[in-house]
């Protein structure tokens, strides 16, 4: 008898976004402690189409083909043996296996269990989407890496993408002071998150106004403008750089070094604790995830030209389930 079949985006080569194309492929089979989840909606990311290209990922995942997608919000399908946390007919939703490939812009996805938590009641599967690789990234960065505290200060460096949106609200839920950076049209809508401050980055240089910042998360990195250089400027004595993008050039360390202040990279893993930790924040209000466009499965490809093109407020999104 032959496999079940599912649809799902594969590249056969490194390249632009016309390496993407819909296909069938077997469906995969949960093993032991893995779920078999039916994905409705799945995220898109800036290292989706890195990977693509043949950077990001693409030195875990190796040479094509692969599917993929890290982000999805579905409903459990089947369980493995010994599966205690998670039942069929759940809806859940995480970031599985990352960095290894997981194939998230396909109808399934297995994964062990606890790599999922139960998706926000208060949202939809496409908005749950979203939220996980982002979320996680500036919650780990802030709270496992930084250890923000009440009172410090935090600047968030492309404070209106997917990462940034939530690192503002994340910092503010902490208790910090939030300065954010990013072009004027995103300043109310940044405020209306809980940034305290502002700094259009297209006017301004921001080492020239922010001062005595505890922790910076830098989500551009030194390929823009040497945003990681200069924001070693503005940082306390003993103050941390979370490295998000690029990580951590010898010069930059040489630089932190001479000034006295904290360099880390950076890299995020799967957490269902911390999942749903941020899906009780989302459902009592404290924090909103933006989404900017949904796209069908189909159209993965202008998805990420969307992406690489535009400077998005929030997250872009694939329907697979209509």
């Amino acid at each position: 008898m032959s496999a079940a079949m599912m649809r799902a985006v594969v590249q056969d080569r490194f390249g632009g976004p016309e390496v993407l194309r819909t296909q069938q492929v077997p469906r995969p089979e949960p093993l032991p402690t893995e779920v078999l989840v039916r994905v409705h909606a799945a995220g898109v990311n800036p290292v989706d189409w890195k990977t693509r290209g043949g950077t990001g990922m693409a030195g875990v995942l190796g040479e094509p083909p692969f599917v993929l997608g890290w982000d999805v919000s579905g409903v459990v399908e089947a369980t493995g043996f010994g599966v205690t946390t998670l039942q069929v007919g759940d809806q859940v939703y995480g970031m599985p296996w990352f960095p290894r490939a997981a194939g998230g812009y396909a109808e399934y996805v297995t994964a062990p269990a606890r790599q999922f938590a139960r998706k926000p009641a208060t949202v939809g599967h496409e908005r749950a989407a979203a939220v996980p690789l982002a979320a996680l990234t500036a919650w780990q960065a802030l709270v496992d890496t930084a250890h923000v505290r009440p009172g410090q200060h935090v600047l968030v460096h492309a404070a209106a993408g997917g990462v940034g949106h939530l690192a503002v609200q994340f910092a503010k839920h902490l208790g910090a002071h939030v300065t954010a950076t990013a072009s004027s049209t995103r300043h109310t809508w940044l405020k209306e998150l809980g940034a305290d401050e502002v700094i259009d980055y297209t006017t301004t240089r921001f080492e020239d106004v922010a001062r005595d910042v505890d922790i910076v998360i830098d989500l551009v990195g030194d390929t823009h403008d040497n945003t990681a250089l200069r924001s070693l400027e503005v940082l306390r004595p003993d103050g941390l750089l979370v490295a998000i993008p690029a990580g951590v050039s010898p010069e930059l360390a040489a630089a932190a070094h001479y000034r006295g202040v904290r360099v880390t990279p950076f890299l995020v893993e799967p957490d269902g604790p911390a999942l749903a930790r941020i899906a009780e924040l989302i459902d009592t209000g404290e924090v909103m995830v933006e989404v900017e466009e949904v796209f069908p499965l189909e159209q993965a490809a202008q998805a990420h030209m969307r992406g690489e093109n535009g400077r998005t407020r929030g997250k872009l999104v694939l329907r697979v389930t209509t």
